[in-house]
C-alpha cells in the first residue's frame, strides 16, 4: 500500500515538472516571437522614416541647379556686401590687406624711423581701395552662377565644402581682375595712396645698403583684395551647408537636406 502511494506521488511530481518545463518553452517562444515582432516594426518604421529623406539621385535635374544656385547667389552677396562697406577688409583681420610682404623690410625700416603713422595711412588707403572695388562682385558671381550647368551643381553639391568657391574662382578670377583693377588704381590715385608708396619707397630706397624696392601697387592690392573676397564667399558656402536656418525656401532645404 505504501509503495503504491509512493509510487502515485513520484508519478505526480514527474507530470508538473514536465508540464513546467512545456509552459516555460511556450512562454519563451512567445516572448522570442513578441521580441522579433518589435525588431522588424522597428526596422520597418526606421526604414520608411530614412526612406523621407531625398538623395540627391532622387531630385529632378531642375531642383537640384535651382537649389544650388539660390544658396550661391546668397553667399556672394552676404560676402561682396560685407567686403563694401567702410572698413570691410580693414578691420577684418581674415581678409586684411597688409603692408606688402615682399618689401615688408621697408615698414620695418621706416617704422624704426618715426613714420609708422603713414604706413598705417598707406595700409588704410590700399584696403579702402578694395573696399570701393568690391561692389563690382555681386553682379560678375551671379553671372557665373547663372552659367552653371547640371553637371556642374552635381559635382559641387557632392563635392567638398568649398567645392562652389573653388568653382567661381576658376570662372571668376579673370573679370573680377579686370573690374578690381581700375577701381583700385583710383582710389589709390584718389587717396593719394601710390604718392605714400613712392614717398615710403622713396626714403626706403634713400637708405644706405639696401635693395632698392618697385613694386606694383595696384596689382599687389587687386590680388589681396581677391584672396579676401574668395575667403569670405568660402566661409558663406561651408555656413550655407552645415546650417539648416538658411536654407530658406523649400528647393534649398530639398537640395543640402538631401543624403
Amino acid at each position: 500500500m505504501k509503495k503504491t502511494i509512493l509510487f502515485t506521488l513520484a508519478l505526480a511530481l514527474i507530470t508538473c515538472f514536465a508540464f513546467g518545463q512545456t509552459s516555460k518553452k511556450k512562454t519563451s517562444t512567445k516572448t522570442k516571437k513578441t521580441t522579433s515582432t518589435k525588431t522588424t516594426t522597428t526596422t520597418k518604421a526606421a526604414s520608411s522614416l530614412t526612406s523621407l529623406v531625398p538623395t540627391i539621385s532622387s531630385l529632378s535635374e531642375a531642383d537640384v541647379s535651382k537649389g544650388l544656385k539660390e544658396a550661391l547667389t546668397a553667399g556672394v552677396k552676404t560676402a561682396s556686401t560685407s567686403l563694401n562697406a567702410p572698413n570691410g577688409y580693414f578691420l577684418n583681420p581674415e581678409v586684411k590687406i597688409p603692408f606688402p610682404q615682399e618689401v615688408i623690410q621697408v615698414s620695418t625700416k621706416l617704422r624704426a624711423l618715426g613714420m609708422g603713422k603713414q604706413v598705417d595711412q598707406f595700409e588704410q588707403t590700399m584696403n579702402a581701395a578694395a573696399e570701393n572695388a568690391a561692389i563690382e562682385a555681386a553682379p560678375i558671381f551671379t553671372q557665373a552662377i547663372t552659367e552653371i550647368t547640371i553637371t556642374d551643381a552635381k559635382d559641387i553639391l557632392t563635392g567638398k565644402k568649398d567645392a562652389a568657391t573653388t568653382y567661381l574662382q576658376t570662372k571668376c578670377t579673370s573679370p573680377l581682375t579686370t573690374a578690381f583693377t581700375p577701381h583700385i588704381k583710383t582710389a589709390l590715385d584718389k587717396t593719394l595712396a601710390t604718392q605714400y608708396w613712392k614717398d615710403l619707397t622713396g626714403y626706403y630706397n634713400k637708405l644706405p645698403l639696401v635693395t632698392p624696392v618697385n613694386t606694383d601697387l595696384t596689382q599687389y592690392t587687386t590680388g589681396k583684395a581677391l584672396q579676401g573676397l574668395f575667403h569670405i564667399v568660402a566661409k558663406e558656402e561651408i555656413k550655407i551647408r552645415d546650417n539648416s536656418s538658411l536654407w530658406s525656401t523649400t528647393v534649398m532645404q530639398q537640395v543640402f537636406g538631401a543624403k
